[in-house]
């Protein structure tokens, strides 16, 4: 696994790669995390015969320039981004990969199709049609869960309170809600601490929340159904989303599969990488 820098849509992306090929999958971080997240699945999607990218999306770690404006982060600039990152790979396939804030940009992406795609794995993030449904709906279980979201609208106030004493408040985030914590040993807390107090990170990493709450562009709908194969991965002990927002997914997608993983929480590609693992191994074509 290596990392190399890749100009796109105007930004310089840092992005991790392993293996090689045609068939680009493509991963997709969430908050407030990097593309370090995917470090346990790159090495398996490489073994399989995928060229595998995790980048720092906008805002995020080493990829830089970080805007401050809101608007900046709409969905619609988000998605052409991922169309970037497409086309300065030069992959003939795709397959889209993403968790929390990234699987809600591939919800969008693979919706819309700006770029064809051969598969679609969301983990641990409703389909935005579905959430904006549960909450329109009054459901008050999951407007309690989802908080945080109307506060990081307050302007400068969420990210003082994400990065003073050494961004307690991010290592807190990973480490209070993961039920199993053996994966998030003091040197990963480290990595994810530094990469928010990085110049303009919190503010942009937080941009994404307040640029959602606008709800323009492809974010307000209309959802055009998804043909592709999608797959979902859900660790069932997420303090965040409720496992009720899979309800009704299937509506707005043709051939879906999901795959609930008892006792794990929303970090679930990290927190249960060998069940993860296993899943996109029998789920996913292998190339070789």
């Amino acid at each position: 696994m290596q990392t190399r820098f890749v100009e796109a849509n105007g930004f310089r992306f840092a992005v991790d790669e392993a293996g090689e090929g045609d068939h680009l999958a493509l991963c997709l971080h969430g908050f407030p995390e990097s593309r370090f997240s995917w470090r346990h699945q790159l090495p398996l999607l490489a073994q399989m015969g995928y060229r595998a990218w995790a980048p720092d999306l906008r805002g995020y770690g080493e990829t830089e320039p970080k805007p401050k404006d809101v608007p900046s982060y709409l969905i619609d600039r988000l998605m052409e981004d991922v169309a970037a990152l497409i086309d300065a790979s030069g992959a003939k396939k795709v397959t889209l990969i993403g968790h929390d804030w990234g699987a809600g940009l591939a919800w969008t992406f693979a919706a819309n199709a700006p770029r064809p795609l051969e598969r679609l794995v969301i983990m641990n993030v409703p389909h935005p049609a579905v959430m904006s449904a549960q909450l329109q709906g009054g459901n008050w279980a999951q407007l309690k869960k989802s908080w945080y979201m109307f506060f990081f609208q307050i302007p400068g106030l969420p990210e003082r309170m994400l990065t003073a004493r050494d961004a307690r408040g991010v290592r807190r985030a990973f480490y209070d809600m993961a039920i199993d914590k053996t994966h998030f040993t003091p040197d990963v807390l480290d990595r994810y601490a530094q990469d928010a107090q990085r110049p303009g990170a919190m503010t942009g990493m937080v941009n994404w929340y307040r640029a959602a709450f606008r709800l323009r562009g492809k974010l307000a709908g209309p959802w055009p159904k998804i043909e592709i194969p999608t797959l979902i991965v859900w660790g069932e002990e997420d303090a965040a989303l409720g496992v009720e927002l899979l309800d009704g997914t299937d509506k707005h997608v043709r051939d879906l599969t999901i795959r609930r993983l008892p006792g794990v929480s929303h970090w679930v590609q990290q927190e249960a990488p060998e069940k993860v693992n296993a899943i996109l191994a029998e789920w996913l074509p292998t190339l070789r």
